[in-house]
């Protein structure tokens, strides 16, 4: 059965991180997988950029009303017109979610995560502390072949 791996980034990432996220799709779809996004731009379109690269599948959870918002890299655009609600949908369709870098929407989508038990890998992402919860299930790497891998064998 394909794994769904979820990638989560920033629309607007710093730039050095771009290659990072294209990397990372290549990888999941040269695994099998099939990569699931927001759809939008970003690390969203650089993962896909990737994936596509390799033959893969990808699919865009949108925030918007219309399929035409999608980044040309996404295969199934999922109109939702919810906004960032979106993000839940993204996170709990996902077996597995590797965050890159990130804005707030990122630290949504991994606090969803780590509240329903989704294995989160991250590369150059928050970092979180608590008094009150545990916050080490969160997987940091800085090689997107690794994150892949890890994020691939995680039982879901």
């Amino acid at each position: 059965m394909r794994k769904f791996i979820g990638v989560i980034g920033a629309s607007e990432p710093p730039e050095e991180l771009l290659p990072i996220a294209e990397r990372v799709g290549e990888e999941i779809a040269r695994r099998g997988g099939i990569l699931l996004c927001g759809g939008m731009g970003g690390i969203m379109e650089w993962a896909c950029k990737g994936a596509k690269k390799q033959g893969g599948l990808t699919i865009g959870i949108l925030p918007t009303m219309t399929r035409e918002s999608a980044n040309p890299y996404v295969d199934i655009p999922i109109v939702t017109g919810i906004g960032y609600a979106r993000n839940l949908i993204v996170v709990l369709s996902s077996q597995a979610v590797i965050a890159i870098g990130g804005a707030y929407g990122t630290l949504n989508e991994i606090s969803y995560a780590l509240n329903f038990g989704i294995p989160v890998v991250g590369i150059r992402t928050w970092r979180l502390q608590s008094e009150f919860a545990t916050t080490d299930s969160i997987t940091y790497v800085d090689d997107p072949e690794l994150a892949v891998k890890l994020a691939m064998e995680v039982e879901a």
